[in-house]
């Protein structure tokens, strides 16, 4: 019997911030990390989860105590909101109907992939739905509800499965969306049209790079506004999703970080309109790129990774071929129909980290590329807003119509 260890608050987050330190000299220091922009949040979080594993198999378990992480995310998402003005919603707004438009198409081919390589290996067809958006577009939360609705009405045992695959994909999401993003970038020579460097705030004070090396001049005074309005965006969604519950809108099921979202595109658009205040996009830029290190960290740090040691390796297969076609599919469909420029590729390797892994893995990757190749604007834009919200939906339609055609 393993022997549980309970790390502290304060002693995990000083883990969190490690693993991004050993992240960032790990990717220093090896060229290939560097040159494909592997996000250092991957990096150290694998780093750090190998060695939680090695001791789970000696018989110790560490537990973090990580009460910050779901607020960071949130507060994370509420920057997107807060970036969102309706001037730049409506000039993105036919790229965000493409690319939910590529990002269903890819979930109907994940799902098949899912159920044949399941039949021609022997596994319950319904198994490779789990092998397949359940968890891969879909994420922890997902898999994990559809695992009790299995156990309940088909008597189909699937919630260690669907925890190990979703973990697979957390891991792989981020492992290839910035070589794929890079290899497009470099083979078609594409530029920011914001151009390398960390000063674009000098001539776009407005501009949301979400890039770790931008140089943001904030004052305490204005770090403390931004926070406030981001706070407030967390504060509204837990009430959102409290009346939610509450209210039994079992049909809504809306993820409370689209709720930040959604708040912090109202509080934007009423700056906006009303002129009444600017907010501060050097420090929307600099709380949302830290709460997205942050959250990914605590993330990682957490990865139960001796979970995938325990697949079959039927469902192992599946899962590599999974990770091929979501390379192929970004480089060759999403990038081309998305109009083949600089922020298609950023916007490829988004969608390797949302459709093996979540949203935030998406961000992450983009966020590694424009850090090295310039900001990307319209990526940061539409890849969030389908993956946060559009996604759930066109995947839920996309399962039911697969379940019925199963059982």
């Amino acid at each position: 019997m393993d022997t549980v260890y309970s790390v502290g608050e304060l002693e995990s987050f000083l883990v969190a911030l490690t693993v991004l330190f050993i992240g960032r000299i790990i990717c220093h220091y090896v060229a290939i990390l560097k040159k494909y922009n592997i996000p250092e949040p991957i990096v150290g979080g694998l780093v750090v989860a190998i060695v939680i594993t090695v001791l789970k198999m000696r018989g110790i378990e560490l537990s973090f105590a990580l009460p910050l992480q779901d607020t960071l995310m949130l507060m994370f998402f509420a920057t997107i909101g807060l970036a969102a003005n309706y001037k730049l919603l409506i000039k993105g707004g036919r790229k965000v109907f493409v690319f939910l438009a590529i990002a269903s198409l890819y979930i109907v081919l994940q799902n098949g992939l899912g159920v044949v390589l399941a039949t021609l290996l022997g596994l319950e067809p319904m198994m490779g739905l789990f092998a397949g958006s359940i968890t891969l577009s879909g994420g922890h939360g997902t898999g994990a509800a559809w695992s009790q609705i299995f156990a309940d009405e088909y008597n189909i045992q699937t919630l260690e499965f669907a925890m190990a695959t979703a973990t697979f994909g957390l891991v792989m999401g981020g492992i290839i969306g910035g070589p794929v993003g890079q290899r497009l970038i470099n083979k078609k020579n594409l530029e920011s049209p914001f151009s390398k460097g960390k000063s674009h705030h000098k001539t776009h004070p407005d501009l949301v790079t979400y890039s770790r090396k931008e140089e943001d001049l904030v004052t305490p005074t204005s770090v403390i506004e931004v926070l406030f309005l981001l706070l407030v965006c967390v504060v509204m969604a837990k009430i959102a999703k409290g009346l939610e519950t509450e209210l039994a809108l079992s049909w809504l099921k809306m993820p409370d970080f689209v709720y930040a979202l959604f708040f912090g595109v109202l509080i934007a658009n009423a700056s906006e309109f009303s002129g009444r205040y600017e907010i501060n996009h050097e420090c929307v830029d600099l709380l949302g790129t830290l709460s997205l290190s942050l959250f990914l960290s605590m993330a990682l740090m957490s990865l139960r990774l001796w979970e995938i040691f325990d697949l079959a390796l039927p469902l192992l297969i599946i899962l590599l071929c999974q990770t091929i076609m979501i390379a192929l599919f970004a480089s060759y469909v999403s990038y081309r129909f998305m109009g083949g420029g600089y922020d298609s590729a950023v916007i490829a390797g988004g969608h390797c980290g949302f459709g093996l892994g979540a949203t935030p893995t998406a961000v992450m990757n983009m966020s590694a590329l424009v850090s090295r190749n310039g900001p990307s604007p319209p990526a940061f834009m539409v890849v969030p807003i389908v993956g946060a919200f559009f996604i759930d939906i066109v995947n839920l339609i996309v399962l039911q119509t697969y379940i019925s055609f199963l059982s």
